[in-house]
């Protein structure tokens, strides 16, 4: 069954809604945030500020600080840095596709841990043999070999 055309060619820009671009050349960089969806919510952009998880342009921002086009942004997500560049001033949530033509991220890849880690019941008692191979095979190590 055919999807349902939505009018819009991939990779072609998306026009933000009317009113949601803002009328002047600065905004506060928390409503910025939230806008472009950074954050779920603008009391989130706004306790980032606070905490001091925000920069613009490499000084540490207050929620209220302005922001312009051309600004880079740093945004603490995590223990990483997400770097932002703005290209359009956002005062209204808009959708992810068009959210994300307001900016250029310029974020680090970061490594996240593929596997999770051995962890045992509490209470279980010591490992088995079987068990503590096993372990050790998830560790890369040689059960075989101690020291």
């Amino acid at each position: 069954m055919p999807e349902p055309d939505s009018g819009t060619v991939p990779g072609t820009p998306v026009a933000p809604p009317p009113g949601a671009l803002a009328p002047g050349s600065e905004v506060r960089v928390d409503v910025w945030l939230w806008a472009t969806r950074q954050t779920k919510s603008r009391s989130q952009a706004t306790s980032a500020g606070r905490a001091g998880h925000v920069r613009i342009n490499g000084e540490t921002a207050k929620a209220s600080q302005k922001v312009r086009v051309g600004d880079e942004v740093r945004l603490r997500v995590e223990g990483f840095d997400r770097v932002l560049e703005v290209r359009a001033l956002l005062v209204k949530r808009v959708g992810a596709t068009v959210a994300r033509q307001c900016y250029l991220d310029h974020s680090p890849e970061h490594l996240r841990p593929v596997g999770g880690f051995a962890m045992r019941d509490r209470g279980a008692g010591r490992p088995s043999k079987r068990e503590r191979r096993e372990l050790d095979r998830l560790r890369g190590r040689d059960s075989h070999e101690h020291g």
